[in-house]
């Protein structure tokens, strides 16, 4: 679909602004500034992807830290749930520069029933909607969250993490998922515990293969 005349009228009357600085930009829906397309932490070739345990490969185009890692806050947390259409594009390009071909459906990392009732929203369903529809495919849901749990942000230690999450998903539909490879969508990869566990809980019901796609992952300590 074009942009329309009503898109331009809304960008008159509220100026489209950029994700990442809040500089306004032209309008669109992909809203990333001329400065941060040359400023922000890409991860260029091998760098954007990461290995892990039950899941075969997880890409990023971006580090977290600095503007990114304040953007994905007002994200998940301050209800700017519109800047998942720019991170989507991001996620998607970045899909099909490093798993082209390694999937068949797309899916994402749930909250539990608690945590979308606090925030409004899930922000990797909208994430796996957006690469989804900038990939020209559809995000079914297959996982769901059966026990809530203290955030991950809180727990540095990646046996504290894993612990936290061990249980916590569930299959929605056995059935979507039985010889199916998997593209799963979260917004950041930390230590991998989170997609990790939801991979197990597919590649146990079933699924051939996992792969996954955050915005951003956090640099590997040295």
């Amino acid at each position: 679909m074009g942009y329309s005349v009503w898109n331009r009228v809304l960008d008159f009357v509220f100026p489209p602004k950029c994700v990442f600085c809040g500089k306004i930009v032209e309008g669109g829906g992909y809203r990333v500034c001329p400065s941060c397309e040359k400023e922000l932490p890409f991860l260029p070739g091998a760098a954007a992807e990461r290995e892990g345990e039950f899941f075969t490969l997880c890409v990023s185009p971006l580090s977290y830290q600095g503007a990114v890692r304040k953007s994905v806050h007002r994200y998940k947390f301050s209800g700017k749930d519109g800047y998942a259409t720019t991170y989507g594009k991001l996620m998607a390009d970045c899909v099909r520069a490093h798993l082209a071909g390694e999937y068949d459906r797309i899916t994402w990392v749930p909250l539990s029933s608690e945590r979308k009732r606090e925030r409004g929203y899930d922000q990797a369903m909208l994430l796996a909607m957006a690469v989804a529809l900038d990939l020209g495919d559809v995000a079914v849901e297959s996982l769901r969250k059966a026990r809530h749990t203290g955030a991950q942000s809180g727990l540095a230690d990646a046996a504290a993490r894993r612990a936290n999450v061990l249980g916590a998903y569930e299959l929605t539909d056995p059935a979507l998922v039985e010889g199916r490879r998997f593209l799963l969508i979260d917004d950041v990869l930390t230590t991998g515990a989170t997609i990790s566990e939801c991979a197990r809980v597919l590649l146990t019901g079933g699924a051939t293969q996992v792969v996954g796609a955050t915005l951003a992952m956090t640099p590997l300590k040295k």
